[in-house]
């Protein structure tokens, strides 16, 4: 019995062991599974430009689903037929962010900061992706409030946060 018992407890650990070095690295620590990215079927974005600040758009995206999911870290914002899209306020900004089911995540993005800029573009359109995976939504200048037409010159985007004041705050409103 010894030698079957002195047996068994290596064994043992070492099966434990190999399972966690197989684990993917967000599973090995915790043993639950990952979450998962969000369908964009399960998303709802919205936005509309901040009262007397057309160079500022607020947005909003809202899980639907019946479980929480993932969407990026930073929503992908672009311009209509514009080349690029918004770079992240603070820099960085690769990963996810997770949305609780029912719960809705909030960012800014400034078009422009000084309107009166030479070197501004302008476009008919902007379009918020809350995964650079999804098509996203495509708001005209007109339902945003911006005026006939978007400025767009160097524009930067916040990382979703919990509220439409901390989104504010992260751009500088």
């Amino acid at each position: 019995m010894r030698v079957r018992a002195a047996l068994a407890v290596p064994a043992a650990s070492a099966a434990a062991a190999a399972l966690l070095l197989t684990a993917p690295q967000s599973q090995a620590a915790t043993g639950r599974a990952a979450t998962p990215h969000c369908a964009e079927k399960a998303l709802t974005v919205k936005a509309k430009a901040v009262a007397g600040r057309t160079t500022v758009v607020r947005f909003n995206v809202t899980n639907h689903g019946s479980r929480a999911c993932l969407v990026d870290r930073v929503p992908t914002v672009t311009f209509g037929n514009l080349d690029g899209a918004a770079l992240p306020k603070p820099a960085g900004g690769t990963g996810g962010y997770r949305l609780a089911a029912g719960a809705t995540a909030h960012a800014d993005v400034r078009t422009i900061a000084d309107p009166a800029d030479r070197e501004a573009r302008r476009t008919g359109s902007l379009t918020v992706a809350a995964s650079s995976a999804h098509a996203g939504r495509t708001f005209t200048a007109a339902r945003l409030g911006t005026g006939k037409r978007v400025l767009v010159w160097e524009p930067v985007t916040t990382w979703w946060q919990r509220s439409a004041a901390a989104a504010d705050r992260a751009i500088g409103l």
